[in-house]
């Protein structure tokens, strides 16, 4: 994780942190549907305590998708035009 950090910070250009943001996405659902879903516990009280344990530390890991549409209607509120 630390080195990912590093790369990160070393990346200078947005397409190129844009890039490792998806890869990073592509990551963390190939985890989620494969290893973690397998991992889940079969027992009702065990998967309750699972999910007990998630939300007091914090939650869902997710990893939320930031709307284009967001970003434009942000600025076209500072005057700027945009033109798509």
């Amino acid at each position: 994780m630390a080195e990912l950090r590093e790369v990160a910070n070393e990346l200078k250009q947005a397409e190129t942190l844009l890039a490792l943001l998806r890869e990073i996405e592509t990551i963390h659902r190939d985890i989620q549907e494969g290893p973690f879903r397998q991992s889940l516990p079969e027992d009702r009280q065990d998967l309750y305590t699972l999910l007990r344990t998630m939300e007091k530390s914090g939650g869902w890991p997710y990893i939320p998708r930031l709307q284009l549409r967001t970003f434009i209607d942000l600025l076209g509120q500072d005057g700027v035009e945009i033109t798509t």
